[in-house]
């Protein structure tokens, strides 16, 4: 029996890596993808997530309800306490986009480096990096990097700019036990950027996949 996976995104970018990602480790799933690209846009307004972003959140988490989803997966990193609201009404399983890499790094070192490309997004996902660590008992620390030219080139269809700019910075990195590719998006860059390190480098949409799986026992 397949398991209807909702995913919700904030950006278009974000869309194709997921879809690689769910043909790979879960083709069987029967995903509804939702793109609302204001989010971002609104997102970018404020430094906290406003009232109004909050109350669009919970109309997506019930539409997912209404439409019959198993799991519902949010694929952009900037919006974590209004995916932890509707993760507390839901009845079914409510993912942030980076928990389940977020785990993966914590089982490989402490010291984390991440590349990211979407300011709004770098203090929210740190925040909910220690907070997972604290959880854990984990003595860990995260060290990010923010290209948002990386971003701008991507929004204009070109990858290859986008994957070469985070392949120039990641060996700041190197010291670190692993490096994130912090959003859905720059997962792309995963093969430029292992070329240029040596340390383990994770992405988003494989690890959120697998994590959903194994929730749903599918």
């Amino acid at each position: 029996m397949s398991r209807r996976i909702a995913l919700v995104h904030a950006v278009q970018p974000a869309m194709q890596p997921i879809a690689d990602a769910f043909r790979d480790h879960w083709p069987e799933a029967d995903c509804a993808n939702v793109l609302d690209d204001s989010l971002s846009r609104d997102r970018e307004k404020s430094v906290e997530i406003s009232a109004d972003i909050f109350k669009r959140f919970d109309m997506l988490g019930a539409y997912a309800a209404d439409i019959g989803a198993d799991g519902l997966l949010f694929t952009c990193s900037a919006f974590g306490e209004a995916i932890e609201a509707v993760a507390a009404k839901a009845a079914f399983p409510v993912l942030k986009p980076n928990e389940a890499m977020f785990e993966a790094a914590l089982q490989r070192g402490r010291t984390i480096g991440m590349l990211a490309t979407f300011v709004p997004s770098v203090a929210s996902m740190e925040r909910e990096f220690y907070d997972m660590a604290k959880e854990r008992n984990a003595d860990a620390t995260i060290r990010t990097i923010c290209v948002p030219k990386a971003m701008e080139a991507l929004n204009k269809g070109d990858a290859a700019t986008h994957n070469a700019l985070l392949a120039d910075v990641a060996p700041q990195l190197a010291g670190c036990d692993v490096i994130l590719l912090a959003h859905f998006s720059t997962s792309r860059a995963e093969k430029a950027v292992k070329q240029v390190v040596s340390v383990p480098v994770l992405t988003s949409p494989v690890a959120a996949v697998q994590k959903l799986r194994s929730l749903l026992g599918a």
